[in-house]
């Protein structure tokens, strides 16, 4: 059984064929997803189909980049990550790739999820883009290895992801780890331990090769599985069985 471990259910492009989305993860042997949250306005409709089928796990959270919407607070997060099948804070963290400074609002926002994650005892979703420096510091500041969690999407060096693992993170990898041009990406998939890594869909974004194109869902996700199988020299039976494992791991389900 794969699991995806970072999609939208709630976003448009899938929220309109729910059925067909999860009927077509089941077909493909995906058998759990996180729809990930990315604005508290949108929570209710992520956390409602979580309690409607036990397949689907539900996050807490404000995106980095997402700006004009309900400011998030330790106390509502906490509150909200106490909820039923609600297993993460986030997705959380720094983008600098659209925005320009400053961005102060921005790394509070970052702070405020990972108290919050410490204070409720749930991993963090952590979303990275041309920040990583920052990243990191924000991260040993705040103590974010006391939550854990995984740094989701994952396209920096390898330096950063063995920086995040000895604070206790996992390192996702998307679609992207597929593309032909990704070398440098898949070199760092290939230099990590399987035991430290998850696979993804982040759909309905970044479609893996050979759906490259396409409005992604949960169902690919066994394509990002057979890519890190092959950059690991491993079968895609062993990424299935690692990373499920380490999925139930990272937000703490065992």
């Amino acid at each position: 059984m794969f699991v995806d471990s970072h999609c939208h259910l709630a976003f448009p492009e899938l929220a309109g064929d729910i059925d067909g989305v999860l009927a077509r993860m089941a077909a493909a042997g995906v058998g759990r997803v996180l729809s990930v949250c990315t604005r508290l306005d949108e929570f209710e409709r992520i956390h409602s189909l979580a309690l409607r089928d036990e397949r689907v796990f539900a996050s807490a959270g404000v995106h980095p980049d997402t700006v004009g919407v309900e400011e998030p607070t330790v106390s509502r997060l906490v509150d909200l990550a106490t909820r039923p099948r609600v297993i993460a804070i986030g997705e959380t963290g720094l983008d600098y790739y659209r925005l320009t400074e400053p961005l102060e609002w921005q790394r509070e926002r970052f702070r405020v999820h990972i108290r919050a994650a410490r204070e409720a005892g749930k991993p963090l979703i952590i979303h990275t883009r041309a920040a990583s420096a920052d990243t990191l510091r924000i991260m040993r500041e705040e103590r974010a290895a006391e939550a854990g969690g995984v740094m989701h999407c994952f396209t920096e060096t390898l330096e950063v992801a063995q920086a995040a693992i000895e604070m206790g993170f996992f390192v996702s990898f998307s679609g992207i780890v597929t593309f032909r041009n990704a070398r440098e990406l898949q070199a760092v998939a290939r230099a990590l331990p399987l035991q430290r890594l998850l696979i993804e869909t982040d759909a309905p974004y970044l479609a893996p090769v050979p759906f490259r194109g396409r409005t992604n869902e949960p169902a690919f996700v066994p394509h990002v599985a057979a890519k890190l199988a092959e950059l690991q020299g491993t079968t895609i039976d062993a990424v299935e069985t690692a990373t499920s494992e380490n999925f139930l791991l990272c937000f703490k389900l065992l």
